[in-house]
């Protein structure tokens, strides 16, 4: 796959700061001052307490499994050559979801409440946040699905 023909997300007034922050391999979500709740994806208020008191916050990167899906037929023509590739939702250590690929594990070795961490991937000049296997805290045993498949 050519970088020029992958589609790339367009940042807008909600979401510029979380690309901007991923083009620095950071990744951020949104804390809420007023009730302390952590937010993803990026919004204007609050979805808790609707308060529009709400700042960005460095992630750890950290997160798991949650639940995944093996796509055996692109999404895209962008996506052919990456066939079979995983999206999985990640529950990051401050509680959000994130939808993402997680990359650098086989299909058939990936399991929910596996212990992933993010990377940032350069296509375009872009750097989009992926996961992969946290070797650090990685745990086999760990193989159940929570509502997912897989």
């Amino acid at each position: 796959m050519t970088p020029s023909t992958r589609p790339l997300p367009v940042p807008d007034g909600d979401t510029v700061v979380f690309w901007d922050a991923c083009n620095q391999e950071k990744l951020v979500i949104q804390r809420c001052q007023h009730c302390e709740n952590y937010i993803f994806y990026p919004r204007a208020v609050c979805p808790r307490c609707m308060s529009s008191d709400i700042s960005w916050v460095e992630s750890s990167g950290h997160g798991r499994v949650y639940s995944y899906t093996v796509a055996y037929r692109p999404a895209h023509p962008a996506f052919t050559d990456d066939c079979p590739y995983i999206v999985a939702l990640i529950e990051l250590e401050e509680g959000v979801r994130v939808l993402s690929n997680v990359i650098k594990v086989a299909v058939d070795e990936l399991y929910c409440e596996m212990p992933v961490e993010v990377v940032f991937l350069d296509i375009g000049g872009m750097k989009l946040p992926l996961f992969q296997p946290d070797s650090s805290q990685h745990s086999p045993d760990a193989r159940a699905c929570e509502g997912g498949s897989g």
